[in-house]
């Protein structure tokens, strides 16, 4: 073979392992674009759910506050209520003293004289209260009425009850 053959096929060898190479370079500069591209899309999609998730945890931060808040505020209302509860205990039971307190003077002032008794004066007359008062036209005090009924029952027999 003469020399340059030799040389031409050397040549068009370097030229081919050139494009060869040119060939792969471009491929892996294609590549690494794509790699780029991807890593930018994988950075976005990771921006929108980290901005997701913080939003949410915000969210799920004002929710757990304003029902701490709510709790805290029904807890007081309980508190609160729980106090008027018993300060109304303690004044029910402070009236209810001074009820048997006073029941206690009456029974030694007047023994035998019983809460019946308190609708009438010392000559056994009713004393002049509500029932006396005039009610609208035609309508009948079934109050005096009835207090008339029980005064004629307990004078007139006695026990209060009456039997035909």
């Amino acid at each position: 073979m003469p020399t340059w053959a030799i040389v031409v096929i050397v040549i068009a060898v370097v030229v081919l392992l050139a494009l060869i190479a040119l060939a792969v370079a471009k491929r892996g500069k294609a590549a690494k674009a794509r790699k780029q591209e991807q890593a930018r899309e994988h950075l976005r999609e990771a921006q929108v759910k980290q901005a997701r998730a913080d939003k949410e945890k915000a969210l799920a931060d004002e929710q757990l506050a304003r029902t701490r808040r709510e709790r805290a505020e029904a807890e007081e209302r309980l508190a609160l209520a729980d106090k008027e509860a018993k300060e109304r205990a303690a004044r029910a039971e402070a009236d209810r003293s001074a009820a048997e307190q006073l029941r206690a003077k009456a029974q030694k002032l007047a023994p035998g004289l019983s809460a019946n008794d308190l609708g009438r004066g010392q000559d056994g007359d009713r004393r002049p209260d509500a029932a006396d008062q005039p009610t609208e036209v035609g309508q009948p005090n079934v109050t005096q009425q009835v207090s008339e009924e029980r005064t004629f029952r307990d004078t007139s027999t006695g026990h209060g009850a009456t039997r035909a």
